[in-house]
């Protein structure tokens, strides 16, 4: 008696046709994202080839260089010395004042809104911090100046008065109006919102079932914050603070209005003398011409490069902590 084997049936396939609305959606998504990285990269490129002349004339001296000078000779051609090592300088402090200000803030709101607040308080606290991410930069400068800066002067007499035996804290002169100090409290309120939206999110994928496990071996609510979720978030709170680092270096308007903008190399955060890399471009541009005006463009460049690398380092850090769980 002879068996016959039937042959296997065909797998079946599966093919599902979105609809005409879908692949609209999904042409206009794709559209507008192409287009958003075009524009990044163009703007690169025109800073890049605008600005390389400078690069040739001045040299890596361009970026060390502490003057920013143009002498007409007496032939009619001009003498350029021109660097932004004093603005690269300003830049950095005033951007470390900001995050040692608002990161520590931004965590403990984020850890406020995730943990202790109630659900309508936290409902409403939330849309205010998010509405602060997008107020504009000149509102902050003009608060800054008329409000905040007679009270962090006050600050900074303050601080001078207790610590001038640091040698950051010290001054050549007693003079502490619109200080790099200044403006890195201002920006310490700019980047609030950055920072805490990032932490309050990393905050809020800590696994329930640590928790749990935490308050079952008689854990407080402390003890829990310490031992699990900022163990869990820390590279959460980094990628945020870094974000926050990236708007400081860019920041261009809150800056000039409540900085004293001196070509100088000031490394005292209390003294009234300083500025950053945005805030030159801004005071230069109108009245430059001719290799002033490369010159501003390459510091532009050197400030896209600057913001583009901590922002993609930030996300960076950020997608790998959430994915991990780390």
């Amino acid at each position: 008696m002879s068996t016959t084997i039937a042959a296997a049936p065909d797998k079946r396939v599966l093919i599902t046709k979105p609809r005409t609305s879908d692949r609209i959606f999904r042409g206009v998504v794709t559209a507008f994202g192409i287009s958003a990285l075009l524009i990044l990269t163009l703007i690169g490129v025109f800073l890049s080839v605008r600005g390389i002349q400078t690069f040739h004339s001045q040299g890596w001296h361009f970026l060390t260089n502490f003057k920013w000078e143009v002498v007409q000779n007496d032939d009619g051609t001009a003498t350029s010395n021109l660097g932004i090592g004093a603005m690269l300088l300003g830049t950095i402090l005033i951007s470390i004042v900001a995050l040692l200000i608002g990161v520590p803030l931004s965590i403990a709101m984020a850890l406020f809104l995730t943990f202790y607040a109630p659900a309508k308080l936290k409902t409403f606290l939330v849309s205010v911090v998010d509405l602060m991410a997008a107020f504009p930069s000149v509102l902050f400068g003009l608060w800054g100046f008329f409000v905040l800066m007679p009270m962090v002067t006050y600050w900074a007499k303050l601080i001078y008065k207790y610590f001038n035996w640091i040698p950051v804290f010290s001054a050549p002169e007693p003079f502490f109006e619109r200080s790099p100090f200044t403006a890195g409290v201002v920006l310490a309120i700019m980047i609030i919102p950055i920072v805490t939206s990032v932490s309050r999110e990393v905050f809020a994928q800590t696994p329930l079932d640590r928790i749990q496990a935490a308050y079952a071996l008689g854990a407080t609510k402390w003890g829990v914050i310490k031992s699990v979720v900022f163990p869990f978030g820390s590279s959460g709170v980094v990628g945020g603070a870094m974000l926050g680092l990236g708007r400081a270096f860019g920041e261009t308007v809150a800056v000039f209005t409540v900085l004293n903008i001196v070509f100088r190399g000031n490394w005292h955060v209390l003294y009234g003398a300083g500025g950053n890399v945005a805030s030159l471009i801004i005071l230069k541009w109108g009245e430059s011409t001719g290799d002033e005006t490369t010159a501003l463009l390459a510091a532009g460049f050197v400030l896209f490069i600057l913001t583009l690398v901590v922002n993609l380092s930030a996300n960076f850090i950020i997608r790998r902590s959430v994915k991990s769980g780390k």
